[in-house]
């Protein structure tokens, strides 16, 4: 997340428009173009994003004005990484991990 982004939990349309400096059209054409953007909406119909929104939004910006992809290149790209990107583990999963990773240490080290 960039710095100087409040501490919220959600951010209006505006907020994250004059945050990312797009229009709010472009935000709301996004969403009908990638999936993964799908801001939850208040009881009123206000669209609410969160910071992984912004982050998508960051992202989908990059990706469409800084390396020029077209929408449907851009669309792949954010597809290609989300199916190669490592599952998040517990603290436990990864002490697992650690300690059969030190116990097959100290086995090999036994065997020299």
């Amino acid at each position: 997340m960039a710095a100087g982004t409040p501490d919220k939990l959600y951010f209006r349309i505006g907020e994250v428009s004059a945050k990312t400096g797009l229009p709010a059209s472009v935000l709301r054409y996004w969403e009908s173009e990638f999936a993964s953007l799908a801001p939850k909406k208040s009881s009123s119909g206000q669209r609410l994003y969160t910071k992984l929104d912004i982050e998508r939004i960051d992202e989908i910006q990059k990706l469409l004005y800084a390396e020029k992809l077209t929408i449907e290149g851009a669309r792949k790209r954010i597809e290609v990484k989300k199916r190669y990107r490592k599952p998040e583990l517990s603290s436990e999963a990864l002490a697992a991990i650690l300690e059969d990773v030190r116990l097959e240490l100290k086995v090999l080290r036994d065997q020299l």
